[in-house]
């Protein structure tokens, strides 16, 4: 028997839609935080293959659902790269900035990346022993774009506005740095894969924040070049696309990219999505707000029901419209899975 997440992936319009939940693996499960403070913080828990691996299996043991997503870090493939990572308690990710051409040509090759990441690797390789025969095993990475305004800015914006700066003032250097990480993912993917991950997913988390052409050129563009080099590599791979709050850029994305799914976020109400993005035959990824998890309550019975339900008549994988926080509670989960599976 094929697994469900692997038919949704392919085409199939199925009874139940496969779940699982971005960042379904953290803060909001009393067991992650046990293993997290094992491991003495974030890079430590993304850089031990044993940890990450347990985190990954918790949700799992815990829920059923129908995929895992490995555990780990968009930044750590700019890490990789040579950039300077390190996380401030209560803020968030810093990094060293990129903000010219002698940036770009500092940092390392697309084949000087593995020796950093390869407890990443041995993670995937762990899962791909450990993890139930019905449940799919994904990889990920992040979006060239989202990616850079991380590099170019040191941290995470609202706006992205330096990256932005970098794009509009010096065009060479920001096309150079969207290569280097381009090829970089691609190589980080690949590998991904070959440890294990039977579908790979990139995150592009500030796709919104690119207008126009840009929009076309920095986020289908070098999402078209990945998924046709993996694609090329591993044939019959599936790929889901996260162009996060693209709105009407949604609109052809799969066509455009040669993704096999796309996740939509929560700007966008599922019945706008079953319209104009899956229209009955792409595999849409969605779109739940993350704030019913908190909530609960009869609201998250019928907002999960109507999810549901606006996409019933084309190839579906339940998820949230963004990552599951922190303050959700565990019993929400159950309840939100209970509703899907009809228990």
């Amino acid at each position: 028997m094929t697994k469900t997440m692997l038919r949704a992936l392919r085409g199939e319009t199925l009874p139940t839609p496969p779940i699982w939940l971005m960042r379904q693996a953290g803060r909001y499960l009393p067991e992650y935080r046990a293993t997290r403070a094992e491991a003495g913080d974030f890079l430590s828990l993304c850089y031990n293959p044993e940890l990450a691996a347990e985190v990954t299996l918790q949700p799992i043991r815990r829920y059923g659902f129908d995929a895992a997503i490995l555990f780990a870090d968009i930044l750590l493939l700019p890490q990789a790269l040579g950039a300077d990572l390190w996380f401030e308690t209560g803020e968030g990710p810093r990094m060293s900035t990129i903000t010219d051409m002698a940036g770009v040509e500092a940092l390392k090759g697309k084949d000087e990346i593995h020796d950093k990441l390869a407890p990443v690797y041995e993670t995937c390789r762990i899962l791909a022993r450990e993890l139930p025969a019905e449940t799919t095993f994904i990889g990920f990475a992040g979006m060239p774009w989202t990616v850079a305004t991380y590099m170019i800015a040191g941290r995470g914006s609202k706006d992205q506005a330096a990256a932005h700066k970098l794009k509009d003032t010096d065009r060479a250097a920001f096309v150079a740095l969207m290569d280097r990480i381009t090829d970089a993912t691609i190589e980080y993917l690949s590998k991904q894969v070959e440890a294990g991950c039977e579908v790979v997913k990139l995150f592009d988390s500030w796709a919104g924040s690119l207008k126009g052409q840009d929009f076309e050129d920095f986020a289908v563009e070098p999402a078209r070049k990945i998924i046709a080099e993996l694609k090329a590599r591993h044939p019959g791979l599936p790929i889901i696309a996260f162009p996060r709050e693209a709105g009407e850029g949604y609109i052809g994305f799969a066509e455009k990219t040669g993704a096999d799914c796309v996740a939509i976020d929560n700007s966008v109400s599922p019945e706008w999505a079953a319209e104009n993005v899956q229209k009955g035959k792409t595999c849409v990824q969605g779109n739940l707000d993350p704030k019913y998890m908190v909530t609960g309550g009869d609201e998250l019975v019928q907002a999960t029901k109507g999810v549901v339900e606006a996409f019933k008549n084309g190839p579906h994988i339940f998820n949230l419209g963004h990552g599951i926080t922190p303050e959700a509670d565990p019993e929400n989960v159950t309840l939100l899975v209970n509703t899907i599976r009809g228990k």
